[in-house]
Formats: C-alpha cells, structure tokens, sequence
C-alpha cells in the first residue's frame, strides 16, 4: 500500500515522503481499516516537528482521525494506532474505540466531526458549562477547531463572538454562524469585544491558540467568566496571572480531550451520541475547505501548520492526482 512516513523530524512539507510500504498488522484488540478519508489536525504537524506530547517511534505515518470502512463494509470514525496513521491507505486502530460515521455526512465530513467537535463539545459543555443566552468568545473561529466550536455554541443557544485574521477568514467564520466577527489585523481585538458586550465581557472564550490571544482573553472575559485553554497553535504558551484570576473572578480550564479516552471512555461514546444526534438535526456540519488525494498530503499538512487554511482539509486514498476540491 502507500503511506506517507516520516523518518526524520521537521517541517511537514520537507519530512514527509510517501512510499509502497507492507499493510500494517492489526495487534491484540486492534482492526485493519481501509481509509476513506483522513482528516488534517495541527497536532499532525507538531508531530513532524517532534513538538507533540505524543511522540511516535520513527519511521512512522502521521494522521490522528480518519473515516475508514471496516472489513465488513461498516463505515466507522476512528483515531488510528501510531505509528500506523491515517494518511495511507490503511491504517490500524483499536476495535474497542470505533464509532459510527453519522448518515448524513460524506467520508470527508464524518472524518472531521470527531477530534475538533469531541474538543468542542468538552469543552464548552464539560469544562465550561456554556448555557444559553450566555456570550462566547472563539479565537482563530474560521479554522478548524475554532469552527468546530463556533458551530456547537451556536446550537447551544450562545451569542458568538469569533476572532480571526483576515477578510478570507472573517467571511469564513459569518457564514459559519458568528453573530460578531472581529478581524485581529484590522481591529482593536479588547476594545472590539468591549463594545459588543456593552462592556461586560465574554462568559466562555475558547482558545486553541494562546500567546497574544490568551492576553487579550484575560482582558476581556466576563465576571465569572471561564477561559477553556485548547491549544497553542500560536506557538507561544502563555503564563497566566492567577492575582488576575483572583481580582476579576474568572477561571482558566485546561482541556486534554485525548485523556477521556483513557480516564472516561464511555463519556467519549456519548458525546459522540449528542454529536450525531445535532448531525441529523442540521444543527452542526464540519466545513471541509479541501478534499486533496493522497499525493498531496504532505503540501496539504503543511498549509494547516501554516495557519493559511480554513475549516478542515481532508485527503482522500480514492481521489486521483490533481483532483482536489
């Protein structure tokens, strides 16, 4: 089969290289499944970097979410086993932790709603509590894990304020569902938020990119407001100021969502309940930007660690060369 390997660290786009390599062999508990689509994360590029907590034997093959079918013809959502990632043509991944594609969704579709919505759905219902009426606040809301979780605070019944960089992406993030879109190289980021609050602040800020965005986060959140740390695709980690904390009564939430799988599998199962069952309500649908065949995996994963994309980019084993979309 071909499957892109990575047997140096660095940049995606320089470490990746695709080969005709043995299918891999399912372990004790595991299945083989053909990929129908993988779904690009940040995380697959701070494993080409070596900058991820999870760091895979070389050579491996990166690619944590896939929609794949299984041998019976079962069209399932899965996080493959590493070092046997996604972006081949089969990967392996625990039997025990297979979930049903939803219907409604395409191979693309169904291979995005997991990480980035499971991310989102913790996040701002079991870390954060978002109720309806409350205001949140999504940094970089046009890219993938931001869309995610503008999507689930709209179905939330929440008012929306998204954050993003540039006018590609500011159209993104209003046609997503944001009620306030605010473009961070054009505006004042605090005073922007101050002023569609009536000066109150955000109650939730989700915030998977940290640096400059977690700063401008502590100056806007509301009283008893609650900041849900995701990520830090800035590539800076912030330290927070807990007198800050303190003074104005907010929290700061980490969240791992990969731990559930290991500390709470079952809540993993049920939230992917809920998610489908906002699928098939038309509340939620993962916006695909680019369906790209396998060939182009590598340019692809190193356009999402360039923070140029939109939504999810998805590749696609069945698609031909040169027949992105």
């Amino acid at each position: 089969m071909q499957a892109w390997q990575v047997h140096e660290l660095g940049e995606p786009g320089e470490v990746m290289r695709l080969a005709e390599v043995a299918r891999p062999t399912p372990g004790d508990g595991q299945v083989l499944l053909k990929v129908r689509a993988a779904n690009i994360n940040f995380p697959d590029a701070l494993m080409c970097r070596g900058q991820y907590q999870v760091r895979p034997p070389l050579p491996f093959t990166p690619g944590v979410e896939i929609c794949g079918e299984t041998e019976d013809g079962r069209r399932v959502i899965a996080n493959p086993a590493l070092p046997f990632g996604g972006f081949a043509e089969y990967a392996v991944t625990d039997a025990a932790a297979l979930l049903p594609a939803p219907d409604a969704l395409d191979d693309a579709e169904a291979a995005a709603l997991h990480i980035g919505y499971q991310t989102g759905w913790f996040g701002l219902h079991r870390r954060a509590g978002l109720e309806a009426g409350e205001t949140l606040l999504v940094h970089a809301a046009a890219g993938g894990v931001g869309s995610a979780a503008v999507q689930l605070g709209k179905a939330a019944g929440a008012t929306v304020i998204g954050v993003v960089g540039g006018a590609a992406k500011a159209s993104v993030a209003r046609e997503l569902g944001c009620d306030v879109v605010i473009d961070r190289r054009e505006q004042d980021v605090v005073a922007a938020v101050k002023e569609a609050t009536g000066g109150r602040g955000a109650d939730v800020i989700y915030d998977p990119v940290g640096g400059q965005a977690y700063a401008q986060s502590a100056k806007v959140v509301a009283f008893e407001g609650r900041i849900v740390v995701v990520g830090f695709a800035s590539g800076t980690v912030p330290s927070p100021a807990l007198n800050h904390a303190l003074v104005k009564n907010y929290a700061v939430l980490g969240l791992h969502w990969g731990l559930y799988n290991t500390k709470n599998p079952k809540l993993v199962q049920h939230c992917h309940e809920q998610l489908t069952a906002l699928v098939a309500r038309g509340a939620i649908k993962p916006l695909v930007s680019e369906r790209v065949p396998l060939a182009g995996a590598a340019d692809a994963v190193q356009r999402v660690a360039d923070g140029v994309t939109t939504g999810r980019v998805a590749v696609l084993p069945s698609l031909e060369n040169g027949a992105a979309a």
